[in-house]
């Protein structure tokens, strides 16, 4: 096959791949619901109250880390 033929084959076919990777994203775009995730961070203090009997604890106590995770579909 003559080089040019070739080279022209080819850059055809690379056209209609592209084409169609193009119009197979935009319609899985519309298919699928977007959403918008975001997530906070915060530190819970230890509950308070009076440690156990004979024992000063609250210094020890820990605290606990907890992650709120929320989401909603965005239009």
């Amino acid at each position: 096959m003559h080089p040019e033929i070739a080279k022209t084959l080819v850059a055809q076919r690379r056209d209609e791949l592209v084409q169609q990777t193009a119009s197979r994203q935009r319609t899985a775009r519309r298919r699928l619901p977007r959403w918008h995730v975001s997530w906070t961070r915060t530190v819970l203090a230890p509950a308070g109250g009076p440690g156990p009997a004979g024992g000063n604890r609250a210094g020890r106590r820990g605290s606990s880390l907890v992650i709120i995770i929320s989401s909603h579909r965005s239009a």
